[in-house]
Parts: structure tokens; C-alpha cells; sequence
């Protein structure tokens, strides 16, 4: 899991160095249709980090809610079994 997310974190390193590129580039250069790419650059770099804030963050509140219900159903199932070892 840890091999998934270095992977996951260097594409992403990779994709805004590529952004930021692609900004610096099109701020450089002058034309017609630059204007429209820097603009969605620039979004682009603004917004991919804080959606993948958002993700991690989401992932992580479910993953701790995730591991509460497991931990309430075990102990549900294990006073079951206590219940029935009492009764005979």
C-alpha cells in the first residue's frame, strides 16, 4: 500500500511541474489560443491540490468510520458468544 501511494504521490508532483510549465510557457508566448490554455492552467494548478486534499481527507474519515463498525460488530459477536457459552 505505502509502494501505491509514493507512486500516486510522484504522479502527482509530475502533473503540477507539467502545469506549471504549461503556465509558464503560455504567459511567455503571445497568440490567440494561449490565453485560454494559461487560464485553464492556472485552474488547473490552483485546483489539483486541494482536490486531492479533499480526497485524502474523505479517505481518511471513511476508512476510520470503516474501522469503528468493524470493531462494533466483533464486539457485538464476541458478547454473543459469551451469552451463549453462559447458557447451556
Amino acid at each position: 500500500m505505502k509502494q501505491i501511494k509514493r507512486i500516486l504521490a510522484l504522479l502527482g508532483v509530475a502533473l503540477l511541474v507539467i502545469l506549471y510549465l504549461a503556465t509558464l510557457l503560455c504567459a511567455f508566448f503571445d497568440t490567440s489560443s494561449t490565453m485560454v490554455l494559461f487560464r485553464i492552467s492556472v485552474t488547473c494548478t490552483v485546483l489539483l491540490p486541494i482536490l486531492l486534499w479533499g480526497y485524502t481527507v474523505i479517505y481518511r474519515l471513511a476508512k476510520g468510520r470503516h474501522e469503528k463498525e468493524l470493531e462494533e460488530a466483533l464486539r457485538q459477536m464476541e458478547a454473543e458468544k459469551g451469552k451463549g457459552k453462559q447458557e447451556p
